[in-house]
């Protein structure tokens, strides 16, 4: 993978372009979904492939393809070439690339216990165990947990991003993460079902922190308890104190999809929605002095982290919303050269 990132850069250069990158991924996955106490299915699959962009006269044109041979990617490279070189026959303005502080590194986050020193049976026999108790334990306080889904996802993701104004990086993440579906019936009281995901960054370790057979017993004995004694929500105003479920929502809704810089200029409307801010809504007040909306892919640990971005550029923490007021927002580096974004910025 590497020899062909650098052939494609290096062929990207040859084409006298005006900027260029070119970005390898490779992804090793292993999947385990239990269903009802019963190993439902178990894969394990790997994908690889390589895309370019470049920027020919102020267009950009971009290909990918999971083909690695030199052709296949030259051809990926001409394709994208093409393809920028028509767009900028038509452009009325032109992209400009933001630099931002590019990387020269290698990150390698190396796990505790790697996922291949964990057999297939104790894995499922983990999940079963976890799975089993939430019989018992919904039994205990009255119900019946009658539909349960555990699903395992574990993989290792190797990326490289060259460009040609200076970013090289290559990373290697482990990352794991689990989705469990839960529904709870009752004859006399009919049924409540709780949906929730888990993740993290690093090895099989971040699932024995989850510690899945103590948490299991704690939500199917909530959510029994739910279905046996909740009452309905009063028909007035009341204040509310919400969890970090209902919270990580609402930022990512309300802040994080709205302050994407590439839909503010009104580039995702038909696909992804429009937003309620504007290029000039920076300082624009939308909250009490309370909220604070931060992102922030550095945090060691966290499901989204990474040390560099998919253009090379460095990570950041980004303070989206301060003390109820717009702060920044989401950028990539094209983005950034239209708001004149100063530099650090990140995407």
């Amino acid at each position: 993978m590497e020899d062909l990132v650098e052939f494609a850069a290096d062929f990207e250069q040859c084409l006298r372009v005006d900027y260029a990158e070119v970005r390898s991924q490779s992804d090793t996955r292993e999947t385990m979904m239990l269903k009802r106490g019963s190993l439902e299915a178990c894969m394990q699959e790997e994908s690889k492939g390589i895309n370019v962009r470049v920027l020919v006269g102020g267009s950009l044109g971009f290909a990918s393809t999971n083909v690695l041979t030199k052709k296949s990617v030259k051809k990926a490279v001409e394709r994208a070439c093409a393809l920028a070189q028509a767009g900028s026959k038509i452009l009325q303005s032109g992209v400009l690339m933001a630099k931002g502080e590019l990387g020269d590194e290698k990150v390698e986050l190396k796990p505790r216990i790697s996922f291949g020193n964990i057999d297939l049976e104790s894995k499922a026999r983990l999940l079963k165990e976890a799975d089993k108790q939430t019989e018992v334990a919904a039994i205990e306080v009255g119900a019946k947990i009658v539909d349960r889904v555990l699903t395992l996802d574990t993989w290792t993701t190797e990326k490289i991003v060259i460009t040609t104004d200076g970013a090289e990086v290559s990373s290697c993440i482990p990352r794991a993460a689990i989705h469990i579906l839960l529904t709870a019936y009752h004859p006399q009281k009919g049924s409540v079902q709780r949906s929730f995901d888990l993740g993290g960054t690093g090895g099989w370790e971040t699932v024995e922190e989850w510690n899945l057979t103590q948490l299991l017993d704690a939500e199917a004995r909530s959510l029994s308890k739910t279905l046996l004694e909740a009452k309905k929500t009063p028909r007035r105003e009341a204040d509310l104190v919400l969890g970090p479920e209902v919270v990580g929502i609402i930022c990512h809704e309300s802040s994080g999809h709205p302050g994407e810089a590439d839909r503010i200029l009104g580039r995702e409307a038909a696909q992804a929605g429009e937003t309620y801010l504007k290029a000039d809504s920076v300082g624009l007040r939308v909250g009490s002095r309370c909220v604070n909306v931060v992102d922030d892919p550095t945090v060691k640990g966290s499901f989204g982290f990474y040390r560099y971005d998919e253009e090379g550029v460095k990570a950041r923490k980004r303070i989206l919303i301060k003390e109820g007021v717009i702060n920044e927002f989401l950028q990539n580096r094209e983005t950034a050269s239209v708001f004149g974004v100063p530099q650090p910025w990140i995407v």
